[in-house]
């Protein structure tokens, strides 16, 4: 049984933020945990070469993620696109994510949208407490979104996302002690995008503002002896300018907040186990997010703590070309996640190629090294090509 949820731990950590010591003069280390977090790392190449921005960023195929009311202001009548993203590869070698996603216009006001979000997990032995191996289970986790988006007016829109979670840590392997399962959960996303004109230099630009809360959902658990745990249920705040400095030059930069609206875990009696500061964590969704807002035991300055943010430039040249670049924050005491990213796309008439490059702060960091790569088709360009022929 010991080994048994080892190798469970094991597979949901390397999906969690790194944790990384930090002294008593930056505070207390008291990281938020999830099950599926999965949920929230960034799936395309645009954005995570930005910094993991995308909450008020301009429209494309991979909106879903970062906010599913971009939609109704993309361009274009559809599309499809395709990502991947080997993932923590200086731990293991066999982990990777992959995301599909496309979106379909109904008329001016109306976008309907759908995604596949998969995580192979990689092989994970399973042992008895002699160490003979039982079973090797490919560990797998996924969700599918499907979306809809609409203008309100000429400057805002909303949408609303539902989303169904399934995770597999374990193959249903028992022990003879305990009997484990599948995780399943339901969620949604609300969100909101206002874009308006503002010139700034005397040159035109759009300004833009983004939310999405996402994640809103049931608990999960992967045995019926323990009680579930949250999914990562997020509040997301952004801001983006483009400027156009001339007909063939726009430059992007972007700001975006993130707060995960789950319950922070409470200091505790070591003998009895009883709170001594902060809150019951034991609580209904409806409850936790609210009080995710005021329960850190260390006070307001903790909930501060807990607020990540993330920077990104965009160089666009033409309408073909783009160079990006930002910087993801995420407090030492909240799991010390701190990395620049860089990447570039190319846009041509049929279909985007993307590409990003993640750089921790940290020497020898699990993320080090990591790679995104994004294919986006565009249904126009394909109708026109054909048209022409």
């Amino acid at each position: 049984m010991r080994n048994r949820l080892l190798a469970i731990i094991s597979a949901m950590l390397l999906m969690v933020p790194v944790i990384t010591p930090v002294s008593a003069q930056e505070g207390e280390l008291n990281a938020i945990q999830t099950v599926v977090p999965f949920l929230t790392i960034a799936p395309d190449s645009r954005a995570g070469a930005m910094g993991d921005v995308g909450a008020a960023t301009t429209p494309d195929i991979y909106s879903m993620h970062w906010n599913p009311a971009k939609y109704a202001f993309i361009d274009g009548e559809g599309g499809i696109g395709i990502s991947y993203s080997p993932w923590l590869r200086t731990l293991v070698p066999d982990i990777n994510l992959a995301y599909l996603g496309g979106y379909y216009r109904l008329d001016d006001k109306q976008v309907i949208s759908a995604t596949l979000l998969y995580s192979n997990l990689g092989d994970i032995p399973f042992t008895d407490n002699f160490g003979n191996e039982q079973l090797v289970f490919r560990a797998n986790e996924f969700s599918i979104d499907a979306a809809y988006s609409r203008k309100l007016n000429e400057h805002l829109s909303a949408g609303i996302a539902f989303r169904f979670i399934y995770s597999n840590l374990t193959g249903g392997y028992y022990d003879g002690i305990t009997e484990t399962k599948p995780g399943l959960s339901l969620a949604s996303d609300i969100s909101f995008y206002y874009v308006n004109e503002l010139e700034l230099f005397n040159q035109d630009g759009n300004i833009s503002f983004g939310t999405n809360i996402s994640n809103i959902g049931s608990k999960m658990s992967y045995t019926d002896s323990r009680d579930p745990d949250f999914i990562p249920m997020n509040m997301k705040l952004g801001t983006s300018y483009y400027l156009s400095m001339d007909r063939y030059n726009k430059l992007g930069i972007s700001i975006d907040l993130n707060k995960l609206l789950v319950p922070t875990p409470p200091v505790r009696d070591i003998a009895t186990g009883e709170i001594i500061e902060g809150k019951d964590p034991n609580v209904a969704v409806p409850i936790a997010i609210f009080q995710s807002f005021a329960d850190a035991p260390g006070g307001f300055r903790e909930e501060m703590n807990e607020i990540m943010w993330s920077a990104g430039v965009e160089y666009i040249y033409n309408n073909q070309f783009a160079i990006r670049s930002g910087y993801f924050h995420e407090n030492a005491s909240k799991g010390n996640r701190k990395y620049f990213t860089a990447g570039a796309g190319i846009m041509l008439n049929v279909f985007s190629l993307d590409f990003a490059y993640l750089m921790p702060l940290a020497v020898n960091h699990p993320l080090a090294r990591t790679l995104r790569f994004s294919l986006s088709f565009d249904f126009d360009a394909l109708r026109n090509i054909r048209r022409a022929g």
